[in-house]
């Protein structure tokens, strides 16, 4: 039979607790950087210095203004349709609340005759546009999960692979088309919405200040100018990721 005093007892008590704190303690320094580590890479909103990338589907809808063909066709007018493709942006924040965001997307439209002798021809050309714009935006909630913004910039478009339609090149001949390039402002307004934290879904909407002249020269009937407003609402829906 074995015999042990309670002084016994308590001893061996005491030093098996300060074997145990001796090998929690390392593991308990080792689990706090890992923990702040998760909370880090978890963090949701944005602040200075994050780049976002955006894929956007846009729909591009001009609001024309339209002159008149001349000099053969005065009071006839065209109209420019509208134009659905895929668009990606990349935003830079240079602080907390101000981005900066670079678009770049290419459209394809055509340019319909709506009135008399153009009117009946209905499809005259069509043509690519690129128009870069670069924004400064104001985003109000950058800790949140919904980011509603607001932005403001300049504008530079390109049309590009212009071309005749076969109907205009049966009414008047082989037809050149050019379309002059345009510099203008843009406006904005838009949303993010995190679906985690670092992935969100975007809704944007733009107004491009874009005015231009088509000079079509022809075979028949000499060269013709229509001046053209473009002035497009671009509306866009995608997902977005934080860089």
């Amino acid at each position: 039979m074995i015999h042990c005093s309670f002084g016994s007892l308590v001893l061996v008590a005491l030093c098996a607790a300060t074997a145990g704190v001796a090998v929690a303690g390392p593991a308990a320094a080792q689990d706090a950087p890992t923990a702040a580590t998760t909370q880090a890479s978890v963090r949701r909103g944005i602040r200075a210095g994050d780049a976002l990338v955006r894929v956007r589907a846009i729909m591009v809808a001009p609001n024309e203004r339209s002159g008149s063909v001349l000099p053969t066709f005065p009071g006839e007018r065209v109209r420019i349709t509208n134009s659905v493709m895929p668009e990606i942006d990349a935003t830079y924040m240079a602080t907390d609340h101000v981005g900066f965001e670079l678009i770049a997307a290419t459209t394809r439209h055509r340019v319909d005759g709506r009135t008399g002798t153009t009117g009946s021809i209905g499809k005259l050309a069509s043509t690519w546009v690129l128009p870069p714009t670069l924004t400064a935006q104001y985003h109000f909630n950058p800790r949140g999960s919904v980011r509603p913004y607001v932005g403001a910039g300049l504008n530079y478009t390109i049309f590009w692979n212009e071309a005749a339609s076969k109907g205009l090149e049966r009414a008047a001949g082989s037809t050149g088309v050019r379309m002059r390039d345009s510099f203008g402002w843009a406006a904005q307004a838009g949303i993010d919405v995190d679906v985690t934290p670092r992935m969100f879904v975007n809704l944007d909407v733009k107004y491009i200040d874009i005015d231009t002249s088509a000079r079509l020269r022809t075979t028949a009937i000499g060269t013709q100018t229509v001046r053209v407003g473009l002035d497009p609402l671009v509306f866009g829906i995608g997902l977005g990721l934080r860089l």
